[in-house]
């Protein structure tokens, strides 16, 4: 069964206003789906334009972002869950940093289902930045999700480049994996793509990145953003020389389409020129000396 995506290369603004946020979100969903879209996916970390709703004392500050955009969570799974319901598609709506217990958050990407379910997979690798600057904690839990196209799984960001949790997920039957990312340079998106592309290699499957871009000086935490959407698949039979389905034009505001078929995954493995995701364990074979 064939299934048109959609991954944003989504433009952070200062919103001034809830009204705005909730004009801004429908109006990217509502152009995806009336383009036949039924997976949408939107980058990491772009619940941070919310804080531009809240005073300057708070907006300016990092310590005091996180704890004042929890005021806002409620909302936001409800506004996503309504525009899911609404437009009959599955949305994986960026990431939020949610606070799991007094002073401890996760940067968490939550899928939201046509018939109203909510699922979620917490970032499991912190980059310096999160670790450092913004205490946020890594998750510890992989998770993938049936939907009615195939079972597909999240990678946020910085885990896309660690291939033994794509790995995990793939063998839990997993054939898409979403990454939403968000990078402040060049070669920090290209990081993030090559891992994609890795990923979407060695198990053979596809794999979508999403991008938040635009400047937002305001802002301590997503201040400068980069980079290009695409989706990616294994380099084979069937499928693009390159391995790329599906790119935008970088830093340009505007939804990447592809329409894939997670069977394919099952055909290649078993009749492509290649067998990298069966012959996986084979590399355990050689021992340095």
């Amino acid at each position: 069964m064939t299934v048109k995506i959609a991954t944003a290369q989504y433009d952070i603004s200062f919103l001034e206003t809830w009204a705005n946020y909730q004009r801004k979100t429908e109006r990217w969903v509502k152009q995806a789906a009336e383009q036949g879209a039924k997976i949408l996916m939107f980058p990491e970390y772009n619940t941070m334009e919310l804080p531009s709703l809240f005073p300057k004392e708070i907006y300016s500050a990092l310590n005091e972002q996180l704890a004042n955009l929890q005021t806002l969570y409620e909302g936001y799974v409800h506004l996503f869950q309504g525009l899911s319901q609404k437009y009959q598609c599955y949305i994986l709506a960026g990431t939020f940093p949610v606070c799991i217990s007094e002073g401890v958050y996760h940067n968490r990407a939550h899928l939201f289902m046509p018939n109203g379910d909510v699922g979620f997979q917490d970032k499991i690798m912190m980059t310096r930045f999160e670790n450092e600057h913004w205490l946020i904690s890594a998750g510890n839990e992989l998770k993938v999700f049936d939907t009615e196209y195939g079972r597909i799984a999240i990678n946020i960001c910085y885990d896309s480049e660690f291939p033994l949790l794509a790995r995990q997920q793939v063998e839990a039957g997993a054939n898409l994996i979403l990454v939403p990312s968000c990078t402040d340079h060049a070669a920090g998106y290209h990081r993030v793509k090559i891992a994609c592309q890795a990923r979407a290699l060695e198990n053979q499957c596809y794999v979508a990145q999403a991008c938040l871009v635009g400047d937002a000086a305001w802002s301590p935490a997503v201040d400068v953003n980069c980079g290009s959407a695409g989706v990616y698949t294994p380099v084979d039979y069937g499928f693009p020389e390159d391995g790329i389905l599906a790119a935008g034009e970088f830093n340009v505001p505007q939804w990447v389409y592809a329409t894939i078929d997670l069977k394919n995954c099952e055909k290649v493995r078993a009749e492509g020129q290649v067998f990298n995701y069966r012959d996986w364990t084979l590399q355990h074979n050689a021992v340095l000396r």
